[in-house]
Protein backbone atom coordinates (compact mmCIF):
# COMPACT_ATOMS: atom_id res chain seq x y z
CA UNK A 1 0.00 0.00 0.00
CA UNK A 2 1.34 3.71 -0.55
CA UNK A 3 2.37 5.70 2.18
CA UNK A 4 0.28 8.65 1.58
CA UNK A 5 0.72 9.40 5.18
CA UNK A 6 -1.82 8.09 8.49
CA UNK A 7 -5.48 7.32 7.95
CA UNK A 8 -6.48 10.67 9.14
CA UNK A 9 -3.93 12.58 8.04
CA UNK A 10 -6.27 13.97 5.55
CA UNK A 11 -9.54 13.31 6.28
CA UNK A 12 -8.94 12.46 9.59
CA UNK A 13 -9.90 13.53 13.13
CA UNK A 14 -9.60 9.94 14.25
CA UNK A 15 -8.71 8.58 17.45
CA UNK A 16 -4.89 8.73 18.18
CA UNK A 17 -4.80 4.67 17.92
CA UNK A 18 -5.41 4.62 14.05
CA UNK A 19 -2.22 5.83 12.19
CA UNK A 20 -0.04 5.13 8.92
CA UNK A 21 -2.26 2.90 7.19
CA UNK A 22 -4.47 4.59 4.54
CA UNK A 23 -5.34 7.35 1.78
CA UNK A 24 -7.64 9.92 1.13
CA UNK A 25 -8.69 12.61 -1.26
CA UNK A 26 -9.18 16.72 -2.02
CA UNK A 27 -9.18 19.99 -5.12
CA UNK A 28 -9.98 23.47 -6.03
CA UNK A 29 -11.29 25.37 -9.39
CA UNK A 30 -13.50 27.93 -11.47
CA UNK A 31 -16.36 27.34 -13.46
CA UNK A 32 -17.81 28.55 -16.41
CA UNK A 33 -21.19 31.16 -15.58
CA UNK A 34 -23.15 28.68 -17.96
CA UNK A 35 -25.25 25.90 -15.65
CA UNK A 36 -24.24 22.66 -16.18
CA UNK A 37 -27.18 20.54 -17.33
CA UNK A 38 -28.90 17.95 -15.69
CA UNK A 39 -26.95 15.17 -14.35
CA UNK A 40 -29.02 11.42 -15.49
CA UNK A 41 -30.17 8.86 -12.63
CA UNK A 42 -28.49 6.34 -14.50
CA UNK A 43 -25.37 7.94 -14.72
CA UNK A 44 -25.15 8.16 -11.41
CA UNK A 45 -26.20 4.79 -10.15
CA UNK A 46 -23.62 3.59 -11.94
CA UNK A 47 -20.89 5.33 -10.58
CA UNK A 48 -22.50 4.85 -7.41
CA UNK A 49 -22.79 0.63 -8.59
CA UNK A 50 -18.89 1.15 -9.34
CA UNK A 51 -18.09 2.25 -6.14
CA UNK A 52 -19.67 -0.71 -4.40
CA UNK A 53 -18.07 -2.76 -7.06
CA UNK A 54 -14.73 -1.96 -5.20
CA UNK A 55 -15.62 -4.08 -1.88
CA UNK A 56 -17.67 -1.78 -0.34
CA UNK A 57 -20.42 -2.84 2.02
CA UNK A 58 -22.65 0.52 0.67
CA UNK A 59 -22.66 3.88 -0.63
CA UNK A 60 -24.89 6.57 -0.61
CA UNK A 61 -24.40 9.64 -3.22
CA UNK A 62 -26.01 13.08 -3.83
CA UNK A 63 -25.90 15.54 -6.43
CA UNK A 64 -27.04 18.95 -6.11
CA UNK A 65 -27.49 21.89 -8.61
CA UNK A 66 -30.33 24.06 -9.98
CA UNK A 67 -32.17 21.40 -11.61
CA UNK A 68 -32.71 20.07 -8.02
CA UNK A 69 -30.86 16.75 -6.23
CA UNK A 70 -30.66 13.19 -7.60
CA UNK A 71 -29.60 10.47 -4.94
CA UNK A 72 -27.99 6.89 -5.49
CA UNK A 73 -27.18 4.25 -3.35
CA UNK A 74 -25.54 0.60 -3.53
CA UNK A 75 -25.22 -2.27 -0.91
CA UNK A 76 -26.53 -2.84 2.48
CA UNK A 77 -26.55 -1.32 5.51
CA UNK A 78 -24.45 -4.46 7.44
CA UNK A 79 -23.00 -7.46 6.06
CA UNK A 80 -26.35 -9.43 6.44
CA UNK A 81 -27.47 -7.76 3.83
CA UNK A 82 -31.30 -7.60 4.94
CA UNK A 83 -31.15 -3.88 4.68
CA UNK A 84 -30.16 -0.74 2.21
CA UNK A 85 -28.21 1.63 3.03
CA UNK A 86 -30.76 3.95 4.58
CA UNK A 87 -31.36 7.10 3.06
CA UNK A 88 -29.82 10.03 4.97
CA UNK A 89 -27.53 8.14 7.05
CA UNK A 90 -25.80 9.91 9.18
CA UNK A 91 -21.95 9.62 9.18
CA UNK A 92 -18.72 10.59 10.84
CA UNK A 93 -17.06 13.15 7.40
CA UNK A 94 -13.64 13.04 9.54
CA UNK A 95 -11.29 15.73 7.66
CA UNK A 96 -14.43 17.51 5.71
CA UNK A 97 -14.84 19.05 9.18
CA UNK A 98 -11.36 21.17 8.08
CA UNK A 99 -13.97 23.52 5.51
CA UNK A 100 -16.17 24.07 8.68
CA UNK A 101 -13.38 25.42 10.79
CA UNK A 102 -11.82 27.34 8.23
CA UNK A 103 -15.17 29.26 7.81
CA UNK A 104 -15.11 30.02 11.03
CA UNK A 105 -12.04 31.60 11.39
CA UNK A 106 -12.27 33.41 7.80
CA UNK A 107 -15.42 34.73 9.33
CA UNK A 108 -13.89 35.90 12.42
CA UNK A 109 -11.06 37.52 10.08
CA UNK A 110 -13.74 39.63 8.33
CA UNK A 111 -15.02 41.05 11.26
CA UNK A 112 -11.63 41.88 12.87
CA UNK A 113 -11.71 39.90 15.32
CA UNK A 114 -8.21 37.88 14.25
CA UNK A 115 -6.01 38.37 11.40
CA UNK A 116 -4.79 35.70 9.28
CA UNK A 117 -0.94 36.93 9.32
CA UNK A 118 -1.62 36.83 13.55
CA UNK A 119 1.16 34.39 14.76
CA UNK A 120 0.07 31.54 16.91
CA UNK A 121 1.91 32.99 19.97
CA UNK A 122 -0.28 36.07 19.50
CA UNK A 123 -3.37 33.58 20.73
CA UNK A 124 -1.66 30.53 22.90
CA UNK A 125 0.98 32.02 24.40
CA UNK A 126 3.65 29.47 24.99
CA UNK A 127 1.71 26.33 23.55
CA UNK A 128 3.96 25.60 20.48
CA UNK A 129 7.47 25.64 21.79
CA UNK A 130 10.33 23.15 22.72
CA UNK A 131 12.20 20.63 20.41
CA UNK A 132 12.84 23.53 17.56
CA UNK A 133 8.54 24.14 17.03
CA UNK A 134 8.38 27.69 17.64
CA UNK A 135 4.53 29.62 17.80
CA UNK A 136 6.41 32.81 17.00
CA UNK A 137 7.09 32.03 13.72
CA UNK A 138 3.85 30.14 12.70
CA UNK A 139 0.52 32.44 11.35
CA UNK A 140 -3.06 31.72 11.36
CA UNK A 141 -2.30 31.43 7.20
CA UNK A 142 0.22 28.65 7.97
CA UNK A 143 -2.30 26.54 9.82
CA UNK A 144 -5.20 27.10 7.49
CA UNK A 145 -2.93 25.75 4.58
CA UNK A 146 -1.23 23.32 6.45
CA UNK A 147 2.21 25.36 5.61
CA UNK A 148 3.50 25.17 9.39
CA UNK A 149 5.73 21.97 9.15
CA UNK A 150 3.98 21.13 12.07
CA UNK A 151 3.76 17.03 12.82
CA UNK A 152 0.69 15.51 12.65
CA UNK A 153 -0.18 14.37 16.08
CA UNK A 154 -2.24 11.46 14.61
CA UNK A 155 0.95 9.93 12.92
CA UNK A 156 2.76 10.90 16.17
CA UNK A 157 0.71 9.30 19.10
CA UNK A 158 0.13 6.19 17.12
CA UNK A 159 1.96 3.56 14.98
CA UNK A 160 1.67 0.65 12.32
CA UNK A 161 1.28 -1.73 14.86
CA UNK A 162 -1.67 0.29 16.48
CA UNK A 163 -4.12 -0.31 13.08
CA UNK A 164 -5.16 -3.24 13.94
CA UNK A 165 -8.65 -5.27 15.16
CA UNK A 166 -7.11 -5.32 18.70
CA UNK A 167 -5.36 -1.62 18.82
CA UNK A 168 -9.02 -0.51 17.73
CA UNK A 169 -11.43 -2.05 20.60
CA UNK A 170 -8.40 -0.82 22.76
CA UNK A 171 -8.16 2.87 21.74
CA UNK A 172 -12.16 3.27 20.55
CA UNK A 173 -13.35 4.87 23.71
CA UNK A 174 -10.45 6.83 24.20
CA UNK A 175 -10.39 10.47 24.57
CA UNK A 176 -7.92 13.34 23.97
CA UNK A 177 -8.03 16.52 24.82
CA UNK A 178 -6.94 19.21 22.22
CA UNK A 179 -4.27 20.66 24.34
CA UNK A 180 -2.96 16.82 24.71
CA UNK A 181 -2.89 16.39 20.76
CA UNK A 182 -0.62 19.45 20.40
CA UNK A 183 2.03 18.14 23.03
CA UNK A 184 2.09 15.21 21.15
CA UNK A 185 2.93 16.98 17.81
CA UNK A 186 5.55 18.95 19.35
CA UNK A 187 7.04 16.00 21.34
CA UNK A 188 9.25 15.81 18.24
CA UNK A 189 11.02 18.68 15.69
CA UNK A 190 8.73 20.14 13.05
CA UNK A 191 9.63 19.01 9.53
CA UNK A 192 10.43 22.96 8.95
CA UNK A 193 9.83 26.28 10.39
CA UNK A 194 7.80 28.73 8.29
CA UNK A 195 10.04 31.86 6.76
CA UNK A 196 10.59 34.04 9.64
CA UNK A 197 10.46 37.20 7.42
CA UNK A 198 7.59 36.42 5.81
CA UNK A 199 5.51 33.32 7.01
CA UNK A 200 2.80 34.07 5.31
CA UNK A 201 4.17 33.40 2.09
CA UNK A 202 5.20 30.47 3.15
CA UNK A 203 5.20 27.65 -0.26
CA UNK A 204 6.18 23.96 2.33
CA UNK A 205 3.25 22.02 2.39
CA UNK A 206 2.47 19.12 4.41
CA UNK A 207 -1.07 17.88 5.86
CA UNK A 208 -1.14 17.80 9.78
CA UNK A 209 -4.51 17.73 11.71
CA UNK A 210 -2.22 19.34 14.78
CA UNK A 211 -2.72 23.11 12.51
CA UNK A 212 -6.64 22.21 12.97
CA UNK A 213 -6.92 21.58 16.51
CA UNK A 214 -4.98 24.93 17.11
CA UNK A 215 -7.16 26.64 14.87
CA UNK A 216 -10.16 25.00 16.90
CA UNK A 217 -8.25 26.53 20.30
CA UNK A 218 -7.57 30.05 18.37
CA UNK A 219 -11.32 30.46 17.82
CA UNK A 220 -12.35 29.24 21.63
CA UNK A 221 -9.81 31.91 22.67
CA UNK A 222 -11.09 34.74 20.03
CA UNK A 223 -14.78 34.39 21.04
CA UNK A 224 -14.59 33.00 24.89
CA UNK A 225 -16.94 30.11 23.22
CA UNK A 226 -16.44 26.36 22.26
CA UNK A 227 -15.61 25.63 18.84
CA UNK A 228 -18.78 23.51 18.68
CA UNK A 229 -20.67 26.15 19.51
CA UNK A 230 -19.41 28.72 16.57
CA UNK A 231 -19.68 26.24 14.42
CA UNK A 232 -23.14 25.36 15.28
CA UNK A 233 -24.61 29.32 15.30
CA UNK A 234 -22.10 30.55 12.83
CA UNK A 235 -23.24 27.45 10.01
CA UNK A 236 -25.48 24.64 11.32
CA UNK A 237 -28.18 26.93 12.44
CA UNK A 238 -27.68 29.61 9.40
CA UNK A 239 -27.51 26.97 6.66
CA UNK A 240 -30.61 24.83 8.50
CA UNK A 241 -28.37 21.54 8.50
CA UNK A 242 -30.83 19.73 11.13
CA UNK A 243 -29.02 16.68 10.22
CA UNK A 244 -25.32 17.84 11.54
CA UNK A 245 -23.72 17.81 14.85
CA UNK A 246 -20.56 18.15 16.77
CA UNK A 247 -20.88 14.67 18.93
CA UNK A 248 -17.54 15.98 21.53
CA UNK A 249 -16.63 12.65 23.21
CA UNK A 250 -19.68 10.37 22.07
CA UNK A 251 -18.29 7.50 20.12
CA UNK A 252 -22.08 6.72 18.72
CA UNK A 253 -23.47 7.77 15.59
CA UNK A 254 -27.02 8.29 15.55
CA UNK A 255 -29.82 6.68 13.51
CA UNK A 256 -30.75 6.14 10.94
CA UNK A 257 -26.51 4.95 10.04
CA UNK A 258 -25.12 2.20 8.11
CA UNK A 259 -22.38 -0.13 9.73
CA UNK A 260 -18.71 1.09 9.39
CA UNK A 261 -16.14 -1.31 8.36
CA UNK A 262 -12.35 -1.67 8.17
CA UNK A 263 -10.51 -4.13 6.73
CA UNK A 264 -7.05 -4.31 8.31
CA UNK A 265 -3.98 -4.58 7.11
CA UNK A 266 -2.87 -7.88 6.18
CA UNK A 267 -6.51 -8.74 7.32
CA UNK A 268 -9.14 -9.97 4.71
CA UNK A 269 -12.32 -9.48 6.71
CA UNK A 270 -13.94 -7.04 7.85
CA UNK A 271 -14.10 -5.54 11.29
CA UNK A 272 -17.44 -3.10 12.69
CA UNK A 273 -15.57 0.01 13.56
CA UNK A 274 -18.89 1.60 14.25
CA UNK A 275 -17.53 2.43 17.58
CA UNK A 276 -15.12 5.01 18.08
CA UNK A 277 -14.30 8.84 19.49
CA UNK A 278 -14.50 11.41 17.13
CA UNK A 279 -11.93 14.09 16.54
CA UNK A 280 -12.22 18.00 17.42
CA UNK A 281 -11.95 20.95 14.93
CA UNK A 282 -10.24 18.94 12.81
CA UNK A 283 -12.26 16.21 11.76
CA UNK A 284 -15.51 15.98 14.64
CA UNK A 285 -18.44 16.51 12.62
CA UNK A 286 -21.40 13.89 12.09
CA UNK A 287 -23.52 14.97 8.83
CA UNK A 288 -25.43 13.83 5.86
CA UNK A 289 -24.78 13.77 2.17
CA UNK A 290 -27.90 16.25 1.78
CA UNK A 291 -26.74 18.44 4.75
CA UNK A 292 -22.56 18.66 3.48
CA UNK A 293 -23.57 19.45 -0.13
CA UNK A 294 -25.91 22.03 1.28
CA UNK A 295 -22.69 23.43 3.22
CA UNK A 296 -20.48 23.46 0.13
CA UNK A 297 -22.83 25.29 -2.35
CA UNK A 298 -23.34 27.45 0.47
CA UNK A 299 -19.47 28.05 0.72
CA UNK A 300 -18.37 28.74 -2.63
CA UNK A 301 -21.80 30.07 -3.27
CA UNK A 302 -20.74 33.32 -0.72
CA UNK A 303 -23.26 32.70 1.61
CA UNK A 304 -21.27 32.10 3.96
CA UNK A 305 -18.15 34.17 3.64
CA UNK A 306 -17.23 38.14 2.64
CA UNK A 307 -15.94 37.89 -0.82
CA UNK A 308 -12.22 38.88 0.40
CA UNK A 309 -12.13 36.06 2.85
CA UNK A 310 -13.53 33.71 -0.34
CA UNK A 311 -10.94 34.78 -1.92
CA UNK A 312 -8.34 34.16 0.42
CA UNK A 313 -9.75 30.42 0.83
CA UNK A 314 -8.77 30.14 -2.59
CA UNK A 315 -5.74 31.47 -3.00
CA UNK A 316 -3.62 27.84 -2.78
CA UNK A 317 -0.12 26.16 -2.85
CA UNK A 318 0.95 22.78 -4.17
CA UNK A 319 -0.23 19.52 -2.58
CA UNK A 320 1.99 17.05 -4.01
CA UNK A 321 1.62 13.92 -3.22
CA UNK A 322 -1.55 13.96 -1.27
CA UNK A 323 -3.82 12.26 -3.05
CA UNK A 324 -3.70 10.15 -6.88
CA UNK A 325 -4.26 13.33 -8.61
CA UNK A 326 -1.71 15.52 -9.96
CA UNK A 327 -1.88 18.97 -9.90
CA UNK A 328 -3.67 19.07 -6.47
CA UNK A 329 -3.13 22.84 -4.73
CA UNK A 330 -4.50 23.41 -0.90
CA UNK A 331 -6.38 26.74 0.09
CA UNK A 332 -7.48 27.21 3.34
CA UNK A 333 -9.61 24.33 4.24
CA UNK A 334 -10.52 23.72 1.27
CA UNK A 335 -8.56 22.29 -1.99
CA UNK A 336 -8.45 22.15 -5.88
CA UNK A 337 -8.35 19.43 -8.52
CA UNK A 338 -8.11 19.23 -12.40
CA UNK A 339 -11.55 19.20 -13.36
CA UNK A 340 -10.49 15.76 -15.63
CA UNK A 341 -9.68 13.85 -12.52
CA UNK A 342 -6.19 13.44 -13.77
CA UNK A 343 -4.36 10.51 -12.67
CA UNK A 344 -1.02 10.67 -11.19
CA UNK A 345 1.98 10.61 -13.87
CA UNK A 346 -0.86 11.65 -15.99
CA UNK A 347 0.57 15.67 -15.83
CA UNK A 348 -1.51 18.74 -13.76
CA UNK A 349 -3.66 19.79 -16.91
CA UNK A 350 -5.00 22.88 -18.32
CA UNK A 351 -7.00 22.98 -15.45
CA UNK A 352 -4.17 24.15 -12.76
CA UNK A 353 -4.24 27.25 -10.69
CA UNK A 354 -1.67 29.67 -10.94
CA UNK A 355 1.06 30.78 -8.10
CA UNK A 356 3.11 33.41 -6.74
CA UNK A 357 0.55 35.72 -6.15
CA UNK A 358 0.57 37.78 -2.94
CA UNK A 359 -0.31 35.89 0.45
CA UNK A 360 0.60 32.66 -0.46
CA UNK A 361 0.01 30.82 -3.84
CA UNK A 362 -2.84 31.57 -7.08
CA UNK A 363 -6.58 31.14 -7.48
CA UNK A 364 -7.70 29.49 -11.08
CA UNK A 365 -7.22 31.58 -13.99
CA UNK A 366 -10.49 33.31 -15.76
CA UNK A 367 -11.68 30.26 -17.64
CA UNK A 368 -10.17 27.56 -15.80
CA UNK A 369 -12.17 24.05 -15.02
CA UNK A 370 -11.70 22.19 -11.60
CA UNK A 371 -13.25 20.98 -8.90
CA UNK A 372 -13.25 22.35 -5.01
CA UNK A 373 -13.01 19.54 -2.68
CA UNK A 374 -11.64 18.07 0.63
CA UNK A 375 -12.42 14.94 1.58
CA UNK A 376 -12.45 12.67 4.95
CA UNK A 377 -11.71 9.26 6.61
CA UNK A 378 -12.69 8.01 9.89
CA UNK A 379 -12.38 3.92 11.06
CA UNK A 380 -15.04 2.57 8.42
CA UNK A 381 -15.91 5.92 6.86
CA UNK A 382 -14.67 7.53 3.60
CA UNK A 383 -16.84 10.74 3.14
CA UNK A 384 -16.04 12.29 -0.68
CA UNK A 385 -17.14 15.76 -1.90
CA UNK A 386 -16.98 18.41 -4.50
CA UNK A 387 -18.49 21.58 -5.84
CA UNK A 388 -17.65 24.05 -8.63
CA UNK A 389 -16.19 27.32 -7.99
CA UNK A 390 -19.46 29.23 -7.72
CA UNK A 391 -21.30 26.38 -5.66
CA UNK A 392 -23.59 26.12 -8.21
CA UNK A 393 -23.49 22.21 -8.08
CA UNK A 394 -22.26 19.79 -5.35
CA UNK A 395 -21.81 15.86 -4.97
CA UNK A 396 -21.00 14.36 -1.97
CA UNK A 397 -20.43 10.44 -1.31
CA UNK A 398 -20.51 8.22 1.67
CA UNK A 399 -18.88 4.78 1.72
CA UNK A 400 -18.86 2.53 4.85
CA UNK A 401 -15.98 0.51 4.23
CA UNK A 402 -12.28 1.78 4.73
CA UNK A 403 -9.79 -0.72 2.73
CA UNK A 404 -6.46 -0.56 2.65
CA UNK A 405 -3.74 -1.39 -0.29
CA UNK A 406 -5.11 -1.58 -3.67
CA UNK A 407 -8.66 -1.96 -3.03
CA UNK A 408 -8.64 1.17 -1.09
CA UNK A 409 -6.43 2.72 -4.00
CA UNK A 410 -9.24 1.82 -6.17
CA UNK A 411 -11.82 2.70 -3.82
CA UNK A 412 -10.83 5.92 -3.86
CA UNK A 413 -10.53 6.42 -7.94
CA UNK A 414 -13.93 5.32 -8.15
CA UNK A 415 -15.51 7.73 -5.66
CA UNK A 416 -13.20 10.66 -7.42
CA UNK A 417 -14.34 10.22 -10.92
CA UNK A 418 -18.07 10.17 -9.44
CA UNK A 419 -17.55 13.73 -8.21
CA UNK A 420 -15.94 14.53 -11.22
CA UNK A 421 -18.50 13.38 -13.79
CA UNK A 422 -21.25 14.73 -11.64
CA UNK A 423 -20.09 18.26 -11.66
CA UNK A 424 -19.15 18.12 -15.51
CA UNK A 425 -22.31 16.81 -16.66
Amino acid sequence: MSARGPVLSRRGGMVAVVSAATAVIAGTGRATARPAPPLGRDALQADVDAIRATGVTGVLAEVQGAHGRLRARAGAADLTGERPVPWDAYYRIGSDTKPFTATVVLQLAGEGRLGLNDTLDRWLPGLVDGHGNDGRRITLTNLLRHTSGLNDYVAVAGGADDFTPEGYREGRFRVTSAREQVAAAVSRPPLWLPDAADPAREQRWGYSNTNYVLLGLVVEKATGHPWAQEIHERVIAPLGLANTLVPGTSAYVPQPTATAYTQFPGSARLTDTSLATGGGADGGIISTTHDLAVFLRALLGGRLLRRPQLAAMKQTVAAPDWIQVDGVRYGMGIAWRPGGGTSRGGGAGAGEPGSGEPGGGGAARRGDQGVWFHGGTHLGIVSESGVTADGSRAATVAAFTLRTGERGDAQARAALRLVDRALRR
